[in-house]
């Protein structure tokens, strides 16, 4: 089944988190590859400045995930931050770095949008039913929580109290001491106040973790019970009691002997503690007594709203399997594309390339960028029918179609660019600009596009079907359902550049006037 590859960027507080999918048209999506690059951008504070330092391991980290995408091909990056790029007075500049750099655009988005894809992911990669969950999702600078079933989500939040945030302003001891602890939890205590409230609503049996620090504490219990590393984390259980075991022992710990701890991603050494606390919190105050692992999260959860937004477009994917075709036509879609002058002009202008061949000595290449100039040529008219040629030009240069070189781009538009009006002149600065074989090309392509759109004329497909006979003259007899005189004209007033390549004459006829 066909796919359109596209990656999803988490840009967290912590860690950057991308992975790349296959989507196909029927909604399913594969996995592809992912890599996680640890950052800490709120070593000094969430909300704070970034650093340079910070700006480094940010554009080190994404440089790294573009390469990776490159190398996979993927087609379309969507890249979300969240609260230390949004918080961040000059996370603006970084996004700004980003586009400048690596060309593509970061989203920063609220801490509620980020409950919502969680939970997106949730519902998309486990096994819930009908009875009430809580979601718990951990990151750096806030914390997203979700109560859901497997058909909606109920109710959805987000606190500023990730890790990193809490450690900076609360954690003041190695090992941590019990008034550290009750810093915590009595600022747990406030920022979930109303979250108290939607838990008695809904009652939720069992608390849901997804993200890094959720994985990583389910990582730690495993260990802790003597599992396998091997586990498979997803729908992995473990119960209150599993966890206040481990709790005990391990907030005992020193940074040295924590590092120690199977199962422990070293880079969250100091970040680990108060997420902990805020599990055992979670699980005491709501009276929760078992603990599910999810391994989707906020970047899964992109993806299913992308498929989501995109279910028709998608069946693209049925209807031109073809990268190159379907790059055109998602891009004729978008632009409100006149279809049937279009498709009638590309079908005159195949057939005068093939009747015309032994002239031009152009290759099926260069016939397939003629068939999809043609289609696009009058997208121009989505931004106005005035000069709507050169906007058509403007457009397919700049939409970085899929699955063609920047010459074959540049041909495309400038055969688009000269379907009326002028014919391509060195004053031209865009033209000028090419090579000379390009420009050859662009010369011929764009005589048979002009010819071929001078025979619909009236738009309404009046010529059904023409031969050309070959003498002194290129005579092209054409057969129309009604009155020929407009199509003729049309095709008269555009034929100079054919004449030109052919060096004779051409003349338009009707085919019941011969």
């Amino acid at each position: 089944m066909p796919s359109k590859r596209i990656a999803a960027i988490d840009l967290g507080t912590n860690s950057f988190h991308a992975i790349i999918v296959d989507v196909h048209s029927d909604g399913r999506f594969t996995s592809v590859d992912s890599l996680k690059e640890m950052v800490t951008l709120g070593k000094n504070g969430v909300g704070k400045k970034m650093t340079k330092s910070d700006f480094t391991r940010g554009m080190d980290a994404l440089r790294k995930i573009k390469t990776l995408c490159d190398h996979r091909n993927v087609e379309k990056i969507l890249a979300f931050a969240t609260s230390a790029i949004r918080e961040a007075p000059n996370g603006g500049d970084f996004v700004q770095q980003v586009i400048d750099e690596l060309g593509f655009k970061i989203q920063p988005i609220p801490g509620y949008k980020e409950a919502e894809l969680i939970g997106h992911a949730v519902m998309h990669g486990m096994a819930l039913d009908e009875k009430p969950a809580l979601v718990m999702d951990i990151g750096g600078g806030s914390t997203e929580f979700v109560i859901l079933n497997k058909t909606e989500l109920l109710y959805i939040v987000s606190r500023k109290i990730g890790v990193s945030r809490m450690t900076s302003d609360f954690v003041k001891n190695d090992p941590i001491t019990k008034s550290d602890i009750d810093a915590i939890t009595k600022h747990y205590k406030k920022e979930l106040n109303m979250l108290a409230g939607q838990v008695d609503i809904h009652s939720p049996e069992v608390l849901i973790g997804s993200s890094g620090t959720m994985q990583n504490i389910a990582s730690m219990i495993a260990q802790h019970k003597g599992l396998s590393l091997s586990i498979t984390l997803n729908e992995f259980e473990y119960s209150k009691e599993d966890f206040l075991n481990f709790y005990q022992e391990f907030m005992k710990l020193n940074r040295k002997k924590r590092l120690q701890t199977p199962g422990l991603d070293e880079k969250r050494v100091d970040f680990i503690l108060p997420g902990l606390v805020l599990v055992k919190y979670v699980l005491e105050k709501f009276g929760i007594s078992r603990v599910k692992t999810s391994v989707q999260a906020m970047r899964e959860g992109i993806i299913v709203e992308y498929v989501k937004h995109n279910v028709k477009g998608l069946k693209l994917l049925d209807a031109y399997p073809n990268t190159r075709e379907r790059s055109v036509h998602e891009l004729l879609k978008k632009y409100n594309w006149p279809k049937k002058h279009s498709r009638h002009v590309a079908t005159m202008a195949l057939k005068l390339f093939d009747d015309l061949q032994k002239y031009h000595k152009l290759d099926r290449n260069d016939r397939e960028l003629l068939h999809y100039a043609a289609l696009m040529h009058d997208i121009g008219y989505h931004i106005s029918n005035k000069k709507h040629h050169k906007h058509s030009l403007y457009i397919i240069v700049n939409s970085n179609l899929k699955g063609f070189t920047q010459e074959e781009i540049e041909i495309m538009g400038h055969v688009a660019r000269y379907h009326r009006r002028s014919t391509p002149k060195k004053r031209h600065i865009l033209f000028s600009s090419l090579s000379e074989e390009q420009q050859d090309r662009i010369k011929k392509l764009s005589g048979l596009m002009r010819l071929a759109d001078g025979l619909d004329r009236s738009h309404y497909q009046n010529v059904i079907s023409f031969d050309t006979k070959d003498n002194d003259v290129l005579r092209i007899s054409i057969v129309t359902m009604s009155d020929p005189e407009l199509e003729i004209w049309g095709a008269m007033r555009k034929r100079e550049m054919v004449e030109s390549m052919i060096s004779k004459p051409v003349e338009v006829v009707s085919a019941r006037k011969k």
